[in-house]
């Protein structure tokens, strides 16, 4: 693929939706109710570490979901892939990223890591003496993928903190399964915590450069995460990552991704690049409305879809 082609249309595609007002803000978190609406950016970043950004591109925000695959590569490291998937399962549900009731009928696992009971579950697992330990083995693994030392944006943190009721119920829900087994509140206190990461797109970018390039940080060129995390990582964000719409994310875009409410989503191209797209007004399913459209104009016109290939 040519770099500078992918560029140019995502320049003309980016200026196209820059008027674009659909979508509201994630109202349910009050501090992201508070970020300017009109904010808008997207990076690509290549294997070979070329970077394009466009737009408000020094404008930080939360990671919120977009955590999801980076905590589940991070429990894959630490854990090994059999653990990790004996307390949370790999089907998508078909329901909302929130939903209460998605549990597996007999082990009680939740139904996969990109929604919040699975994400949570993930979140339990990783080691460490304390809970200071454990929050800054999530920090550190994740500035090293953005290539910079990242910050947690603690009003954020609060807020998510404070109106948390649905997230607190499927985290006891799991606790009387016995699916999670470490304390509640900490563990909720370190998945609020990875969800108010500030990141921008540039950064967001580059860990999904890393994705699509088996592992490999474009600049760094360390292996961050494994071939084999590479690849169940971003086999799960394609069936998973878009939740209750992710057949049609399959059929009309048919590449891995992740969404956050912040407005954050993050695509993989494996072998090519990471791209990532920032603009707050959400759609009733926690996509970003702009951020979605451009993914999928630039999809198309570069038939970058794995299933069009012949």
């Amino acid at each position: 693929m040519n770099f500078a082609k992918a560029c140019e249309i995502l320049s003309q595609h980016f200026s196209n939706l820059t008027k674009n007002q659909d979508g509201q803000l994630a109202s349910y978190i009050p501090e992201l109710a508070k970020v300017d609406p009109t904010l808008f950016s997207a990076s690509l970043v290549s294997i070979d570490g070329e970077i394009f950004s466009v737009g408000n591109t020094d404008q930080t925000f939360s990671l919120q979901s977009t955590s999801k695959p980076i905590v589940y590569s991070l429990a894959l490291r630490e854990l090994g892939s059999d653990f990790v998937h004996s307390k949370v399962g790999v089907e998508p549900t078909g329901e909302a990223f929130n939903s209460i009731i998605e549990l597996e009928e007999n082990s009680h696992r939740p139904f996969n890591p990109m929604i919040n009971s699975g994400a949570i579950a993930t979140t339990s697992l990783i080691n460490g003496k304390s809970y200071k330990d454990k929050l800054n083995l999530i920090i550190d693994y994740v500035s090293e993928l953005a290539g910079r030392r990242l910050e947690i944006d603690k009003s954020i943190f609060e807020s998510e903190r404070a109106t948390a009721h649905r997230n607190r119920a499927i985290a006891y829900l799991m606790k009387h399964f016995d699916v999670m087994t470490s304390d509640v509140e900490e563990t909720l206190a370190l998945y609020f915590n990875q969800c108010s990461i500030l990141v921008d797109t540039r950064d967001l970018a580059l860990i999904a450069g890393s994705l699509a390039n088996q592992g490999i940080h474009p600049l760094s060129k360390k292996q961050l995460i494994s071939k084999d995390h590479t690849s169940k990582t971003l086999r799960l964000m394609f069936t998973c990552g878009m939740y209750d719409t992710a057949g049609e994310w399959a059929f009309r875009v048919g590449l891995p991704a992740k969404s956050g409410v912040s407005g954050a989503i993050f695509l993989v191209v494996p072998g090519q690049f990471g791209l990532a797209v920032y603009s707050p007004r959400i759609d009733q399913h926690g996509h970003s409305v702009r951020g979605r459209l451009l993914i999928e104009n630039l999809v198309s016109d570069l038939d970058l879809n794995i299933f069009s290939k012949g």
